[in-house]
Order: structure tokens, then C-alpha cells, then sequence
């Protein structure tokens, strides 16, 4: 198992942060693993919505399929995947108000046996891109 996470502020308020962190036709200009929806990005969020991702991590190409396992518009959305050599993955984003601002946090999770043979290395890379993702995203919405 591997966990990760990243915090920042973001100087915007949580509905703008949400606004685009839940538009999937801006994902890729601010999510550092993305590199493409297979079948074209969803339309919009739902519990139990499935969608497919392409992703780099690590330098290496995935596809993940993944599926919304929690959604509460403006504070959290939880998305849980299956990705190539029996890799589980779950990423969730939290929002909370900050006065004028927003901290949103970024927790992932990568389990399964592939996983513990790279733990270290995923850990590093995932983080990294974690935070490159807050910084574009912070940068999207100002």
C-alpha cells in the first residue's frame, strides 16, 4: 500500500475551486497525471458514475476505470479505480472555506500486490504530481 496526500490555499472561494475541479473539459490543464479520457470526458458527476482515464505516473502510461464513490458538490468528491496489473487506486478531494479562501486537500491510495514492490518510488512520484496539480489548479482558478 502507498498513501498520499497534498494541501494547499487557494486564494478563491470553494465554489469557484469546485467549479473547476469537478469540470472534466478543463481536468487536463490542471491535473499533472491526466493525459486523456479514452471515451471522451463525463458530462457531469454522479454517485456511482464510472468514467475512464488515461493517466502517467512514474513515467508510465495507465488506463484506469474509475467510479464515484462519494460526491458532496462544494466539499468532497471521492473516486475509487482499477488500474493495469491489479492496481487499486482511490483519490479523494476535500474542500473546506478558509475565509476568503479554500484548502483543498488530495489524499491517494494505491494498493495491491504491484504496488508493494514500488511503494517508495510511487509514493515520491504521486506525491510530486499531487502537489503540481494543486499549484495548476490554484493558478486555473485565480
Amino acid at each position: 500500500m502507498a498513501d498520499v496526500s497534498a494541501e494547499a490555499r487557494i486564494e478563491a472561494s470553494t465554489e469557484k475551486v469546485w467549479a473547476k475541479l469537478s469540470d472534466f473539459s478543463v481536468y487536463g490543464e490542471w491535473s499533472a497525471t491526466h493525459t486523456g479520457f479514452p471515451k471522451g470526458a463525463p458530462a457531469s458527476l454522479e454517485q456511482g458514475g464510472t468514467f475512464e482515464e488515461n493517466m502517467k505516473l512514474m513515467g508510465f502510461p495507465a488506463e484506469v476505470v474509475w467510479t464515484v464513490t462519494e460526491l458532496e458538490p462544494g466539499r468532497a468528491l471521492t473516486i475509487k479505480g482499477k488500474g493495469p496489473m491489479g492496481v487499486n487506486v482511490g483519490t479523494r478531494y476535500s474542500l473546506a472555506p478558509d475565509g476568503d479562501a479554500t484548502t483543498v486537500r488530495i489524499d491517494g491510495e494505491f494498493t495491491g500486490a504491484a504496488v508493494s514492490l514500488m511503494a517508495g518510488k510511487l509514493k515520491d512520484s504521486a506525491g510530486a504530481a499531487l502537489q503540481e496539480s494543486l499549484r495548476k489548479l490554484a493558478a486555473l482558478v485565480a
